[in-house]
């Protein structure tokens, strides 16, 4: 009887339930769009802050500046690199080059702290890396020509060949003319990676497209991965060997960032990054992993507090100095539009109850005469919020199809975000303030701007809050027509037929 009641109503109520489930089918599918939007958002976000310290890391330990104390001498400055050339008369037209290796921002930990870092509570893994810039200078020296003065002011003959870079006129007259040099100066970064740790580190943010990765038996293995955009102006490949401070190293394989920039150009097992900077058993920063994501503030604490002259930075903190299109549009999903859907729903579920309430007024005899026939008061009311259940229902199943359309058509366009991130100054640590390969602490390194493509996902988690809204909404308008219902008396019929 409550089912056969139920369909009959529908069928002759469509367009009072067509209105009411079309307003919470608008407030459930801006709940869709929106969430799914934020999560496109965090996705967004966290594919920009994995280009900067890698997959499954949780916080960095990088050295803390030293802040001299009030009247203390000020720490000496790191001394600047410097090139020295023999120009011998049998270098001329030879090519020279040297390399100077550099431990970025000059400041670097004692490979024993990794160690002491993972035995704090809530670590689950610590890894070390060094992160090294290289400045590269090449070029060749070229004699001149020695022209001799032939007394009367003038030039004649060619002469003898000068010292390079035009020496000083040779005895007996004459000046030198020609010769020179012509060196260039290139610079590239170089990590050092702890390569029994492939699941840890900046080398997790980018993918092998050609060749392979390090082997864990490689730890002192003059071996190297290049990323792709290096490879490409090098013009090198799986195979190749590359020179760095007279050392050479295989090229086993080409690393390509999946967020469109790498960490570092050249890949290096650890040791032998040391090795190069004269760094023995030092890292610049120490990528970790926590066992519960949700406790970085209390393993942050621990860190701090036990592993003195550290600073410790976590994927929270780093992402606070994400800005541009990105932080705003994530700024108005989270902000605007979670307010805009809360707002939505509460008027659509107060229009749904008023609509309701409403229509029961307009059947006053009917229902009046079913309780003269026999029905109690909760059976009418059981009738109302069946109906009104069932309206939510298709309003939610509206809203689904209409927030699955919004949310699709949100990733077919792909809207690009730009995110903007804070250089590392004194005491970020590195890259964008983590302590990253392209930084460390105590240099000052420009703003670094990367763009992401916005998708918007849609999780069952997501559809399910529909179907609870949906739900919720005929329930809440199920109780104002019920409640109008059930005071309802069999009188009231009888006045409205007279």
């Amino acid at each position: 009887m409550f089912f056969t009641y139920l369909r009959r109503e529908l069928r002759r109520r469509r367009k009072a339930a067509l209105v009411v489930a079309s307003g919470l089918a608008l407030g459930i599918a801006l709940v869709i769009v929106v969430s799914s939007v934020s999560s496109g958002m965090g996705k967004a976000q966290e594919k920009v802050l994995q280009s900067l310290y890698g997959l499954g890391t949780d916080m960095t330990v990088t050295k803390a500046v030293e802040v001299p104390e009030e009247g203390a001498e000020r720490p000496e400055r790191p001394e600047r690199p410097s090139f020295s050339f023999d120009a011998q008369d049998e270098d001329s037209g030879e090519e020279q080059s040297t390399d100077r290796v550099m431990v970025q921002g000059f400041q670097s930990l004692a490979g024993s702290t990794v160690d002491k870092v993972g035995e704090q509570s809530g670590v689950a893994d610590a890894v070390g890396g060094l992160s090294l810039q290289v400045v590269k200078v090449s070029g060749e020296f070229t004699r001149g020509q020695v022209q001799q003065d032939d007394g009367s002011g003038g030039s004649g003959g060619s002469g003898r060949e000068g010292a390079p870079g035009g020496a000083a006129p040779s005895e007996g007259g004459g000046r030198v003319q020609g010769g020179g040099a012509d060196f260039e100066v290139n610079s590239y970064s170089v990590y050092g990676t702890d390569v029994t740790e492939s699941e840890l580190g900046p080398l997790t943010s980018s993918g092998i497209t050609d060749g392979r990765t390090f082997k864990a038996s490689e730890t002192d293995a003059k071996v190297a991965v290049v990323d792709s955009a290096h490879a490409k102006e090098k013009e090198l490949e799986t195979g190749d060997t590359v020179t760095v401070k007279s050392t050479k190293f295989k090229i086993i394989g080409i690393a390509t960032a999946e967020s469109g920039d790498a960490a570092a150009d050249l890949y290096l097992p650890l040791k032998q990054a040391q090795t190069l900077a004269d760094a023995e058993d030092e890292v610049t920063t120490i990528y970790v992993r926590a066992t519960d994501s949700q406790q970085l503030g209390s393993v942050k604490s621990a860190i701090r507090k036990n592993v003195s002259g550290t600073t410790v930075t976590t994927s929270a903190d780093l992402a606070d100095t994400v800005s541009g299109s990105l932080s705003t549009a994530s700024s108005l999903a989270t902000g605007v539009g979670t307010w805009l859907s809360a707002a939505v729903l509460v008027a659509a579920f107060l229009v749904a109850g008023l609509l309701t309430s409403s229509a029961v007024s307009r059947r006053v005899r009917e229902f009046g005469t079913l309780k003269a026939l026999g029905w109690k008061s909760g059976r009418v009311t059981g009738q109302v919020v069946g109906e009104a259940l069932v309206h939510g229902l298709i309003g939610g199943a509206l809203g689904i199809a209409l927030g699955l359309a919004g949310a699709y058509a949100v990733t077919a366009i792909s809207p690009t975000l730009q995110a903007e991130l804070a250089g590392g100054g004194a005491g970020a640590g590195g890259r964008g303030g983590m302590g990253g390969p392209g930084g460390g602490p105590g240099r000052e390194a420009a703003a670094k701007t990367l763009e992401v493509a916005l998708t918007a996902p849609v999780s069952l988690t997501t559809v399910a809050l529909a179907v609870g809204l949906a739900v919720a909404g005929g329930l809440v308008a199920g109780a104002f027509g019920g409640w109008r219902a059930s005071r309802l008396r069999p009188a009231d019929a009888l006045r409205r037929v007279a």
